[in-house]
C-alpha cells in the first residue's frame, strides 16, 4: 500500500472517518478528566442504588471529548443478593460502533476484585478509563463511592531557564534546554525533578591554610552533595576560642537559600571539629569556616566529612 496521510485533498478530498479521527487526535491529549483532583469528585453516591455524574465536566478519550451535561445524571446500580460484596466501576466508555463516548456502570463479579478496563486497540471494539469505584454490600439498600478519576496531564515544555511559563498550570513540566533541569510548577513554584551538574571544584584560597585533597560539589536534583577535602594549617597555631575560614568557597548556585550547613572535621590526633556552611543569605555565603575545634597547630591537618542540603 503507498504512503498516506490526512487530512489532505489528496486522502478522500480532505475526508475523516472516525477511526482516522482517533488515530490523529489521540495524540493530541492523555486519557483523561479535565481538571485535577482539587476538583469535586465526578462521580458521588446517590439516593438508594444510585450513583450521580457531576455536571459541568469534561473529559478527553482517544481524541474525544465527553461532557457529563449541564445537569447531574443518574446512572443506577444493580442489586446484591448473592451474600458478598460485590465492586462495580464507573468507567468512561468509547464505543467504537457509534463513536460514543458515554459514562457507564461496569458491574463486577460478587466476592471478587473490580472489574477490569477494557482497552481494544484498532478499529473496533471499546476503549475505558475509570472514574469511580462503587462498593455494593449484599442486601445494600446504597452503596458507597471511591473516587478515581484519571485526569489529563500537562505537556512537557522545552524552555530556557529564564523564560518559563509565567502562567503555568499545576502538574505541568518544563525541560530546560540550557541547565539540562526538569522542573514541575507544583502551584506556588517551579520545583526540580531532575538535573545533573558536572562536578564543580571548592578550593578557594585563604590566608593561614593549603589545599591537600581538594573539595567538590554536585547537584542532584535539587540536591547538593559536597565533598569536603583536606587543608593543612599553614599560620600560627590556631587556639580552641578562634574559628578560622577555610580554603573553600561553594559555588553560588549550589549554595542553601536560607540555612547554615554543619558538618564533621577530623583533625591530626584523632581530634573532632565542627564546619559551618553558610548559606546564600548569611553575611558569609559560600564560605566554610572551622567553628568548634580544641586548637590546631601549625602543621597540622583538617579532612572535612560530606554534606547535602536541598537547593529547590
Amino acid at each position: 500500500m503507498a504512503q498516506d496521510s490526512w487530512p489532505s485533498p489528496a486522502h478522500n478530498s480532505r475526508a475523516v472517518t472516525d477511526a482516522e479521527y482517533e488515530r490523529l487526535a489521540s495524540h493530541f491529549s492523555g486519557d483523561g478528566v479535565y481538571g485535577s483532583p482539587a476538583d469535586p469528585q465526578v462521580v458521588t453516591a446517590g439516593t438508594g442504588l444510585s450513583v450521580a455524574i457531576r455536571a459541568g465536566v469534561y473529559a478527553s478519550l482517544r481524541g474525544q471529548v465527553w461532557s457529563s451535561g449541564t445537569t447531574a445524571e443518574t446512572l443506577t446500580i444493580a442489586p446484591n443478593t448473592s451474600g458478598k460484596t460485590r465492586t462495580d466501576r464507573v468507567v468512561l466508555r468509547l464505543t467504537r460502533a457509534d463513536w460514543t463516548v458515554r459514562a457507564v456502570v461496569k458491574q463486577g463479579i460478587f466476592g471478587a476484585a473490580a472489574p477490569p478496563l477494557v482497552q481494544n486497540s484498532g478499529d473496533t471494539g471499546v476503549w475505558e478509563i475509570l472514574l469511580a469505584g462503587v462498593t455494593v454490600p449484599t442486601g445494600a439498600a446504597s452503596v458507597s463511592v471511591v473516587r478515581g478519576e484519571l485526569y489529563v496531564g500537562a505537556r512537557v515544555r522545552p524552555s530556557l531557564s529564564s523564560h518559563l511559563n509565567p502562567n503555568p498550570v499545576r502538574g505541568e513540566m518544563a525541560y530546560e534546554t540550557d541547565s539540562g533541569r526538569l522542573r514541575v510548577w507544583d502551584g506556588s513554584a517551579w520545583r526540580s525533578l531532575y538535573d545533573r551538574s558536572d562536578p564543580a571544584t571548592a578550593n578557594s584560597a585563604v590566608s593561614a591554610w593549603s589545599v591537600g585533597t581538594e573539595s567538590v560539589v554536585e547537584a542532584r536534583s535539587g540536591n547538593v552533595h559536597m565533598r569536603i577535602g583536606s587543608c593543612t594549617r599553614t599560620g600560627t597555631n590556631l587556639s580552641n576560642s578562634t574559628a578560622s575560614r577555610l580554603p573553600l568557597l561553594v559555588p553560588a548556585a549550589y549554595r542553601h537559600p536560607t540555612r547554615d550547613q554543619y558538618g564533621i572535621a577530623y583533625i591530626t590526633g584523632s581530634q573532632i571539629g565542627r564546619v559551618t556552611i553558610y548559606s546564600k543569605v548569611s553575611d558569609k555565603p559560600g564560605q566554610v569556616w572551622l567553628t568548634q575545634h580544641s586548637g590546631v597547630s601549625t602543621g597540622e591537618n583538617v579532612l572535612g566529612s560530606t554534606v547535602s542540603w536541598v537547593v529547590d
